[in-house]
């Protein structure tokens, strides 16, 4: 294959370029040949302004990117997160920081466990990905919490530790799940767009990070978001990757 791609590109170069300098020299050619666009713009490169400006050297809000958490307390059986409960995940961290949970604290005594999962429990179906590229699948939560938000989660587990190594939450329209990409949509306050967030693992910083954040134009200017009609809720899409589960594992 390489051989032939070194062959047939000179050759198409070539006999593309022969004609055009003819055309140049005469002045003319048949209707329909092929004529000259003129003289090429200079490419012009980024110019920085205000060179002199002192570079800040920490950032002034804390975004949460890059951040980890060591969730105690779960047993996962075979070290497959597919064989875990979700809710027992959230609830090793409401014990480790009640503070952080007392505006689902009402929904997470309908989770059951022991009992029925009841319709007030907050806590999503799981999906399953490999998003750090080890060959072994990740667990992504969704938690409902107060005013329409959404909180998304990523665990990953290994050398008997389960880790979050993702934490996002927003007015979600919907997450997506793409390869080893999550992709958070969410509700922006300009009407007629969009946020769009892509998180991807990084193998340097052993978690996910917001890669690509993105305000994206979905409509007129006067068009509302495309917010859901009721509480948010995840809704990935089936991935390309064999490992990804196109549907919410059980639990």
């Amino acid at each position: 294959m390489k051989s032939w791609r070194a062959g047939r590109r000179p050759a198409v170069t070539l006999a593309l370029a022969v004609p055009a300098a003819a055309l140049l020299l005469t002045g003319c050619g048949d209707a329909g040949g092929l004529e000259s666009a003129g003289p090429t713009p200079t490419a012009v490169g980024p110019r920085e302004l205000w060179p002199s400006l002192t570079p800040a050297s920490a950032a002034v809000d804390d975004y949460g990117a890059g951040e980890t958490d060591v969730v105690k307390g779960v047993t996962v059986p075979g070290g497959d997160l597919r064989r875990v409960d979700p809710v027992s995940v959230i609830r090793a961290q409401r014990a480790a920081d009640p503070d952080s949970y007392k505006d689902i604290e009402k929904g997470l005594a309908d989770c059951g466990d022991p009992g029925k999962r009841g319709p007030g429990c907050p806590v999503l179906a799981p999906y399953f990905a490999d998003l750090t590229g080890d060959g072994e699948d990740e667990m992504v939560v969704a938690v409902k919490a107060p005013k329409q938000q959404l909180v998304v989660r990523v665990f990953t587990y290994g050398d008997g530790t389960l880790t979050q190594i993702m934490n996002d939450e927003d007015a979600v329209i919907s997450v997506e799940l793409a390869g080893d990409t999550v992709v958070v949509r969410a509700v922006a306050d300009l009407s007629g767009y969009e946020y769009r967030t892509s998180w991807q693992y990084d193998a340097h910083q052993k978690a996910m990070l917001p890669t690509r954040d993105e305000i994206v134009r979905t409509g007129p200017p006067q068009t509302p978001s495309a917010s859901p009609t009721g509480p948010p809720t995840a809704a990935p899409t089936p991935s390309t990757s064999p490992s990804a589960s196109a549907s919410p594992g059980a639990s």
